[in-house]
């Protein structure tokens, strides 16, 4: 549990500029908010419902080497109560810059590692097993964290060898869950097949208020299978900030807790029982803690995110 004035110290610590950005506090009174939590159905271990994602804006400001940005983001998420952080050796020097500051900060063995293998490519063709390996002992090295908490098959590629190898690695205790991602609609019948077939314990996918695809058929195959679900651009990248741009959040709003367009956004993903938590990328502290509090107090029941939806697709 976190109160207003706590998370006020934190934000300050963050740097954040609560002037700048009234908006930002997501707790309106002194009381205090549980943070969201959910389980691994392969293990019952909890996870905080909001992480953070290592591509997009975190990825140019680690390219930038912008380490001042990506300490402060790191120790937000700490600070703040969360856990999860998704990187893959493919978002540039995200997963190394990452993992030295981490280090440095002595957060490593705080955070839920997510990382992912692919040496394959997004349009098919054959794993060369060597580099498969090798990139996999390249990401512990990095982190120095063995057993790793979670490694994904990035985007599908070559299923029969890169799973097989990460089915390997957990037998032998060097992973402690593993999983496949994609966020392209042609590899969702692929996907499909995998969660039918396989033992994971993961799948990454992409969802959003304004990206429902996932509710027909692979949020609920999650559900029966016993499958965590990580989502990744609950933001619509992009899009959904172009839409709300200039637009005051809805009043309604605060009766989940939410009390920016991020945590609106944020809640409306996490209320679908089957996610186990949000990734959206960033390199700011100020928005991390803003995600963080899409984690706490409410979320909205099934009519209110009827509510959220008629209310983004009236913009």
């Amino acid at each position: 549990m976190i109160s207003r004035r706590t998370y006020l110290k934190l934000a300050m610590a963050a740097g954040v500029s609560l002037a700048a950005r009234p908006g930002l506090l997501w707790a309106e009174s002194d009381r205090n908010l549980e943070l969201i939590t959910r389980p691994v159905p392969s293990s019952g271990e909890r996870l905080p419902g909001i992480g953070l994602g290592s591509s997009a804006t975190f990825s140019s400001s680690a390219r930038d080497e912008d380490l001042d940005a990506l300490r402060e983001v790191l120790a937000a998420l700490v600070k703040e109560g969360g856990a999860v952080f998704d990187t893959a050796p493919s978002y540039g020097a995200s997963e190394e810059v990452a993992a030295q500051i981490a280090n440095q900060l002595g957060i490593v063995d705080k955070l839920f590692w997510a990382t992912k293998l692919n040496v394959a490519g997004r349009g098919g063709g054959q794993a060369d097993p060597e580099q498969a390996r090798a990139q996999l002992e390249t990401s512990f090295e990095r982190i120095g964290k063995d057993p790793i908490d979670l490694i994904q098959v990035h985007n599908m590629a070559d299923i029969p060898t890169q799973l097989g190898m990460l089915k390997e690695y957990r037998s032998d205790g060097r992973v402690r869950y593993i999983g496949v991602t994609t966020t392209f609609a042609q590899q969702y019948e692929g996907l499909e097949r995998v969660m039918e077939r396989e033992p994971i314990d993961f799948i990454g996918v992409d969802y959003a208020i304004d990206n429902l695809t996932m509710e027909e058929r692979i949020l609920p195959l999650a559900r029966d299978k016993g499958i965590a679900v990580l989502i990744y651009a609950p933001f619509g990248r992009t899009r959904l900030w172009s839409k709300v741009r200039g637009k005051e959040v809805p009043a309604w709003a605060a009766e989940f807790d939410a009390h920016t367009w991020g945590q609106f956004f944020l809640k409306f993903v996490l209320a679908h029982p089957v996610v186990t938590a949000a990734t959206p990328a960033t390199s700011q502290a100020r928005h991390m803690i803003d995600n963080m509090g899409a984690a706490m107090g409410g979320l909205p029941d099934a009519d209110m995110r009827k509510r959220m939806i008629s209310h983004i697709e009236s913009l």
